[in-house]
This record gives structure tokens, C-alpha cells and sequence, in this order.
């Protein structure tokens, strides 16, 4: 008897034992539950929920998940069992780690997150503009967390790391239109005012608007011209360019004017007065095909996306406030157009998910 007493004696001391070590941990683990369960809670209703969200606009909430993270790295690390020096330090060292990654941030994938936030801030160009950095210019095809890809004239991808758009001067072709411009030498023997009503009329052939001519330069044997005009319709550049070439070749041609300088020299012996001036075609000109249909394909398609994607959002939104106005009968046949337009959305960013 006494045995057994002895052993129910040993087994409720060690039963007390186990529950007195374990019981300190007990917040502990309630914390980590809490945390656990309203960083899942929010991940849901924030971003998994909403598949529908533009990269864009996903961003700012995975910016303040990782926040909350941190927040309740925090708060977990209140709760531990531990001395309140000894909690100070690990509160102390989370602080280090995250000033650590923010400050070696500029050279690492955080420095391009944050340069991608910069640039979604300021929106100084968007998907489907002409831009020029470094050298290189093209329509930007898709912006990303961590870099800005463009697609050139020659048709190729190129990549550049959202810290080098902050950092490095970025030209964008407006919008509202753009300076469309060609450089041209001719002698002095012809007078300018001659030269400049020619110029103006290929401008105008070109279908350009408002169009100017500038004297650029006097050289040793050439007067160098600059003529312009206005592009209102700038995702055709490159034809406006083309088509401003071959309208200065036909005006300055068609009025027997030669586009060489006094300095040009031909071997071939040439009856005297031969002017150089090619023969315009005596047939009909045909339309040609744009070539940017073929150049810039893949920031054509991204761009109509996006702007699917602005209208289908305003759809939405605009249905939301007709439910909160409607009546019980109207609204269940807005519910079921606002479903068709998420259904649409969903469907717009899984592609381009895919395609990325």
C-alpha cells in the first residue's frame, strides 16, 4: 500500500512539474495562435480572395502584410517567457535585421521592390508609353515588382531593374503627341524662304500638325535644316517618321530641288545640267502596313489590357453603388452583372499572370 502511495505521490509531483514548466508558455502560445490566425485571416481576405487585383494594386497590400508581419514578429516576441532584458534584446535584434535589410537595400531585390513602389507612386509613364533610358527606347510592355521591361524597334524584350528607372533620367513620350523632326543639308546657292515653304508643305503631306523649320546649322558647304510637326497619334512614331522622310525626298524632288551640298562629287560623267533627282512612280501610291503593328505587338496587347482592366474595375464600381441605391428586385440582377465583370477580370489578370 505504501508503494502504491509512493508511486501516485511520484506521478502527481511529476504531473505538477510538467505543468508548472509548461505554464509560462502558455500566453506565449496564445499570442503566436493569435497572430497566426489573423495574418492567415488577412492574407485571405486581402490578397488570395481577391485574384480579380492588378499587380498594382496588389501592391500596397503585400507592402502592409509584410508590415503586419513584422508587427507581430513583435508582439510574439512580447509574449516570451523571458527576463525584460532579455526581450528587449530580441525586440532589439528584429529592429536590426529589418534596418539591416532596409539599409543594404539599394543593391538587393528589397531595393528594387522599393524602387517599384517609388515608381507606382509617382507614375512618371505606364504600360504602352515610349520611354528612352540608357540609351535604349521603346514601349514599355509590362511593370513588374522587381523590374520595367520595354519592347524596342528591333522587337526585343529588354529588362531594366526598377532601381536603375529611379536613378537614371527617363524620357517619355507624351501622350498628348510628339515632335516628329527630320535634319536635312542643302546648299547655299537656294535661298532659305524657298527651302522652308517646301519643308512646311512635306509636313503637312506627312500629316503632321503645326509644322516649323529651323536653320541648325551654317557649315563650310551646307546650310542644315530642321523641319517638325506635331504627332497627336503617338503609337505610330516610327511610320510618322518614315512618312516625313519620303515626303521631304518628294517635295524637295518635285521641286527640282537637289538634296546634295556643294561639296558632293560624282565620278560617273554626266551631260551638263544633269540634276540628281530620282522619278517619282507614275502609279498610285499603295497603303502601306504600319510597321509598329509587327514592333511593338507584345506592349499594344499589354496596354489594351490594361486599360480592359481600369474599365472593367470602374463596371464594378459603378454596379456597387447602383446595389447600395437599388431595391430588393434590381438587385439581384446587378449581383449577377457584377459577377459577370469579376468573372471577366479574374479571367484578364490570370492571363497575363500566365503570359508573365
Amino acid at each position: 500500500m505504501e508503494s502504491k502511495n509512493t508511486l501516485d505521490t511520484a506521478q502527481t509531483s511529476l504531473i505538477d512539474t510538467v505543468l508548472g514548466a509548461l505554464f509560462p508558455f502558455v500566453p506565449l502560445l496564445i499570442v503566436v495562435a493569435l497572430v497566426l490566425s489573423t495574418l492567415i485571416a488577412l492574407h485571405y481576405l486581402l490578397l488570395a480572395k481577391q485574384s480579380h487585383l492588378t499587380s498594382e494594386q496588389k501592391l500596397p497590400r503585400q507592402v502592409g502584410m509584410l508590415v503586419l508581419t513584422i508587427i507581430g514578429a513583435v508582439v510574439i516576441a512580447m509574449a516570451l517567457p523571458v527576463s525584460e532584458s532579455t526581450r528587449n534584446q530580441v525586440i532589439a535584434l528584429i529592429g536590426v535585421l529589418v534596418s539591416g535589410v532596409i539599409a543594404f537595400s539599394s543593391t538587393t531585390m528589397v531595393g528594387n521592390l522599393m524602387a517599384g513602389i517609388v515608381l507606382r507612386v509617382n507614375r512618371p509613364f505606364k504600360v504602352g508609353d515610349f520611354i528612352k533610358v540608357e540609351g535604349y527606347s521603346g514601349r514599355v510592355s509590362e511593370m513588374g515588382l522587381l523590374d520595367v521591361e520595354i519592347q524596342t524597334e528591333s522587337r526585343e524584350l529588354i529588362a531594366f531593374a526598377n532601381t536603375l528607372m529611379v536613378n537614371s533620367p527617363v524620357s517619355v513620350t507624351r501622350a498628348s503627341g510628339a515632335i516628329v523632326s527630320v535634319d536635312i543639308s542643302l546648299g547655299y546657292d537656294i535661298h532659305h524662304s524657298i527651302i522652308e515653304k517646301h519643308l512646311l508643305h512635306a509636313a503637312e503631306n506627312a500629316q503632321l500638325l503645326e509644322p516649323f523649320v529651323q536653320v541648325v546649322g551654317l557649315g563650310d558647304f551646307s546650310v542644315s535644316y530642321r523641319i517638325s510637326g506635331l504627332l497627336t497619334e503617338v503609337k505610330s512614331l516610327l511610320s510618322a517618321r518614315s512618312r516625313l522622310h519620303k515626303a521631304v525626298l518628294d517635295a524637295l524632288h518635285n521641286a527640282d530641288i537637289e538634296i546634295v551640298s556643294p561639296s558632293f562629287m560624282n565620278q560617273r560623267p554626266q551631260p551638263d545640267g544633269l540634276k540628281m533627282i530620282a522619278k517619282s512612280p507614275s502609279h498610285t501610291k499603295q497603303e502601306e502596313a504600319s510597321p509598329e503593328d509587327v514592333i511593338f505587338d507584345k506592349a499594344e496587347e499589354a496596354e489594351q489590357k490594361e486599360k480592359s482592366k481600369e474599365t472593367l474595375m470602374q463596371t464594378i464600381a459603378d454596379i456597387d453603388e447602383k446595389i447600395a441605391e437599388s431595391d430588393s428586385e434590381n438587385r439581384d440582377e446587378l449581383k449577377h452583372q457584377k459577377a459577370t465583370a469579376e468573372a471577366q477580370l479574374a479571367t484578364l489578370v490570370k492571363t497575363k499572370s500566365e503570359e508573365g
